[in-house]
């Protein structure tokens, strides 16, 4: 297992009691996903948070995160928040909320 199974508890319990959420192995790690599109995940080190390409400046301007480069290239709509912007309960409730956000957005867009 690429990632800690605590942290995987910990984003399933800021998920809450959600009916649409589905958990995958991408990224070399485990991606939470809501309504079929990518929220956020986990690697052996790091938060991964698809926030959209429209919010993608502003949360890489808050502390600990920065550009998701799984490819080598940098991936616009993707961050990376090292372990200390989510080790607090309510760090990690405001990341997973943003990726949730998105990925209800673009369900809402299919």
């Amino acid at each position: 297992m690429a990632y800690a199974e605590n942290d995987g508890q910990r984003i399933r319990d800021a998920l809450g009691d959600r009916d649409d959420v589905e958990e995958k192995g991408m990224f070399g790690g485990l991606c939470f996903m809501v309504r079929g599109h990518m929220a956020v995940g986990l690697t052996a080190a790091e938060l991964m948070v698809r926030v959209g390409p429209d919010a993608w400046e502003a949360a890489l301007a808050e502390p600990f995160a920065r550009q998701m480069d799984f490819t080598g290239k940098s991936m616009k709509g993707f961050v990376y928040v090292d372990p200390a912007g989510w080790s607090a309960k309510k760090d990690l409730a405001k990341w997973v909320a943003c990726g949730v956000a998105h990925a209800e957005k673009l369900a809402d867009e299919d």
